[in-house]
């Protein structure tokens, strides 16, 4: 084929391929015009999402980086260590050694296990003691944060002695069980007492948020300390049944044991000085302060 025959060809093919050409590249602008237009409206709001997913890339790399060197520390720290054998009976396998395998305490034959979990003797006392030294006394510091609440807010200027009078009522309503609980055995009658204590003290303090926010303002602090004195006495509660789980389920009919609706005291009685010294405190931390409310509403009004 002659040089001139195939100009003659590329010519005419360019003539054929032109429109398309053209078409394609006009096509081809506008999308570019189209996505320059969205990635400038949508950088704004995505850059603030950027920025925080190269943050959360950084932080996932350094966890990774923090894991995989603790790997290698904890792989050298045991490669130095003489390996033990597998014991040669199968029943003799102890549940749950899995990478605290090297670090087993041996212990002599008869011996108990160290473990982290109390022993079942000594649950009740634990529970106990946790309910005289931990839960009564949160009760009595939230106790007398609303108190100070009170007094900052001026409740004798505007509240006056009614709401006072609603703090001494749920006062009664929380010491009695409290009192019960120390004194008697927990029977069928007393839980029944502190189940009924509950549930009326949280209607009082349900009436009592209702009329203070009508006369006066409350603060987000005191109605932290709110949730608190709800709380307490529920979790207070809680423990007492779960440690008298049979006559709980004797009280509500399941199983062959009839509950004991005997009141009498208790058979492992507190120690005198234990009992002596929260009443004490319940005196003075909780009724001296409401007693003194009650004062200053009657001697404004």
């Amino acid at each position: 084929m002659s040089t001139g025959r195939i100009h003659q060809l590329h010519a005419e093919l360019e003539e054929l391929t032109a429109p398309a050409a053209q078409g394609l590249h006009s096509l081809f602008e506008t999308i570019s015009g189209a996505a320059g237009s969205i990635s400038g409206k949508i950088r704004p709001v995505l850059r603030p999402v950027q920025k925080r997913s190269n943050l959360a890339t950084l932080s996932g790399l350094m966890l990774a980086g923090a894991s995989v060197l603790g790997w290698i520390l904890s792989s050298r720290r045991g490669g130095h260590e003489t390996p033990q054998p597998p014991p040669a009976d199968p029943a003799q396998q102890q549940p749950g050694r899995g990478i605290r395998h090297r670090a087993a305490v041996q212990t002599a034959p008869g011996e108990r296990r160290p473990t982290t979990a109390t022993p079942p003797g000594e649950i009740t006392d634990v529970t106990r003691n946790f309910l005289l030294g931990a839960v009564l006394p949160i009760w009595q510091v939230a106790g007398i944060a609303d108190w100070i609440c009170h007094r900052r807010a001026g409740i004798e200027h505007n509240a006056g002695t009614r709401e006072s009078l609603i703090h001494l009522l749920m006062l009664g309503e929380a010491m009695v069980p409290v009192i019960a609980g120390m004194t008697l055995e927990i029977t069928s009658p007393i839980l029944l007492v502190m189940f009924a204590a509950v549930v009326v003290r949280s209607l009082t303090g349900l009436w009592d948020v209702t009329y203070a926010v009508k006369h006066r303002k409350i603060t987000p602090i005191e109605q932290h300390v709110h949730s608190y004195l709800e709380m307490v006495p529920v979790m207070a509660t809680a423990f007492i049944t779960v440690l008298h789980w049979p006559e709980l389920r004797a009280l509500l009919g399941f199983g062959h044991r009839k509950p004991d609706w005997s009141i009498r005291r208790k058979a492992r009685p507190l120690p005198l000085w234990a009992v002596g010294a929260l009443l004490s405190s319940m005196f003075l931390f909780e009724v001296l302060p409401y007693l003194e409310e009650l004062r200053r509403t009657r001697r404004h009004k």
